[in-house]
């Protein structure tokens, strides 16, 4: 049986102040391409799995060096659109510590996949060997063509008897093309259409409450420190909104500065109404990983999407405390890798889930 994972979205090119300049300090920037679903391909690939990324991208050197740089890891790009029309998106990353936090600047107005259509894909032959289709809510809030896009892309997966999931992803600074509605406003009447196509539904709290309206009790993201125990419920009110959807994972991050969080998720099963959390100590009881020193938090939570996705299409992983064990340790080490991509190998992940942390020399 094929397992090709398939995953739709934006590319751009990152462009960051080096080590932790402001923007305004350097006259340098380090560019990188990347966006949240060629993350999940790029981690699926580097654990050794297959995935087919589909976007569309212009005409031109910066766009064959953002295809050099995914075809770099083993992603399939057969089904890429090379466009006249639309430009390559860019986004610009200022890197925080300590208080200070990270900032990020858009600039992804108008680009080819912003701009085209649903019907130019083809979605008949992207789907042919698939077993998997990934998608964020980043897509849909380009623009009201990609939000259509998004949508058929879920509906011709399903009817390719493909699994589907989505993390929800909540930028309140993209969703702005239907300038009647707030941008929660736009995103909970957008992703409502979505959601009920989908079979996995990866979120945090913030995306819970922005897309959803559903909050855990009253947890403080921001205060350093969560309540889990609330978390079950916040996935049993999403499986009630959307009886569809067979399981939903929420990452657990107690920010203490940008350089310090501790890190961890939940992943719920609706079949046997259980959550699993990881990591767990000696006596199974849930301990979250501290990370200190934080390389580049860009792209935690894609490392962690491709991660659970990898998990749950491969012998072995797939039950559900293994799976989600394998999505967390996974995600942890994408915190000490630059960029946005996970290239951290199935092997390394493996070693940290069995509690190889110490982080010394491999010889």
């Amino acid at each position: 049986m094929s397992k090709i994972v398939v995953t739709f979205g934006e590319i751009m090119g990152r462009l960051a102040a080096p080590e932790n300049l402001r923007l305004r300090q350097t006259r340098e920037l380090e560019v990188t391409y990347a966006g949240a679903e060629a993350s999940v391909a790029a981690s699926i690939c580097n654990f050794g799995g297959e995935a087919r990324y589909v976007t569309a991208l212009p005409k031109h050197a910066l766009a064959d060096a953002t295809m050099d740089s995914i075809r770099a890891v083993g992603i399939d790009t057969e089904f890429v659109l090379r466009t006249d029309r639309g430009r390559l998106g860019l986004y610009f990353l200022e890197t925080g510590a300590n208080q200070r936090p990270s900032h990020v600047i858009y600039d992804r107005a108008d680009s080819a996949i912003a701009i085209t259509p649903a019907e130019n894909y083809d979605w008949e032959a992207i789907f042919d060997g698939a077993c998997w289709l990934h998608l964020s809510g980043i897509t849909p809030a380009l623009s009201e063509i990609a939000a259509n896009a998004t949508l058929v892309a879920a509906r011709e997966a399903k009817d390719a008897g493909a699994m589907v999931s989505i993390d929800l992803n909540f930028r309140g600074k993209l969703w702005n093309w239907d300038k009647a509605k707030s941008s929660r406003e736009l995103a909970q009447d957008t992703m409502r259409k979505i959601l009920p196509f989908v079979d996995v539904v990866i979120a945090n709290e913030e995306d819970c409450h922005d897309v959803l309206g559903i909050q855990a009790g009253d947890t403080d993201v921001h205060s350093g420190s969560l309540d889990t125990s609330r978390y079950p419920d916040v996935a049993r009110q999403v499986v009630k909104q959307f009886p569809n959807i067979g399981k939903v994972a929420i990452t657990l991050r107690e920010s203490f500065s940008a350089s310090h969080n501790n890190w961890g998720a939940m992943l719920y099963e609706a079949s046997s109404d259980t959550a699993f959390f990881a990591p767990l100590d000696v006596e199974g009881v849930y301990c979250s990983y501290e990370i200190k020193n934080i390389v580049d938090r860009v792209g935690g939570g894609d490392s962690f999407a491709g991660g659970l996705i990898y998990a749950l299409i491969t012998d072995g992983l797939s039950t559900p405390q293994i799976a989600v064990n394998y999505a967390v340790a996974a995600s942890c080490l994408k915190h000490s890798i630059k960029g946005d991509f996970n290239f951290s190998t199935r092997g390394e992940v493996e070693a940290l889930m069995g509690g190889s942390a110490s982080g010394r020399v491999v010889r």
